[in-house]
């Protein structure tokens, strides 16, 4: 457990991270306004997204699709953090890839428990392309899941605690 520390303090730190950084973006920008940080490229925005990550399945206001996203992702939390305990601390990369995944995971459902949507703030653009907002926990989780995708491929040769 010693050695799984400082991945549990990672998880905590993203968490930490994704919540101030939300709470800074409620307090200064009103809802659906944006603020140029490099003109062209990339805005600061208030986005309350009620469906999944990048924005999938927001349009519907069904508490339905709430219930079924809230659930869809304590599963998926849950499963993450079951193999999280599981790999050996020795996998330091799996156990980093799994550490972002579930700081990401853990901050997305924070919001949709206490706020009932996720508050996404990073809108990156190249002229009438918008790539769907985002924020610190979809970064995390998007980042962990191309290192697992890493994992998965490139070690197979390799000691590797979830390769088949």
């Amino acid at each position: 457990m010693k050695k799984t520390l400082p991945y549990l303090a990672l998880i905590a730190v993203i968490v930490l991270l994704d919540q101030i950084t939300k709470m800074m973006i409620l307090k200064s920008i009103p809802r659906g306004t944006s603020r140029a940080v490099i003109p062209g490229f990339f805005n600061l925005s208030h986005v309350q997204n009620r469906g999944a990550i990048f924005g999938f399945f927001s349009n519907g206001s069904s508490p339905v699709i709430h219930v079924v996203l809230t659930l869809a992702s304590l599963i998926a939390l849950g499963l993450v953090m079951f193999y999280f305990f599981k790999v050996p601390a020795k996998d330091r990369l799996l156990k980093f890839t799994l550490a972002l995944i579930l700081g990401g995971a853990l901050g997305n459902q924070v919001d949709r428990v206490m706020r009932g949507f996720v508050v996404d703030f990073l809108e990156v653009y190249v002229k009438s392309f918008h790539w769907p907002s985002f924020n610190v926990a979809d970064s995390c989780i998007t980042i962990g899941a191309i290192l697992l995708v890493y994992i998965f491929f490139f070690r197979k040769g390799e000691k590797c605690s979830l390769c088949f």
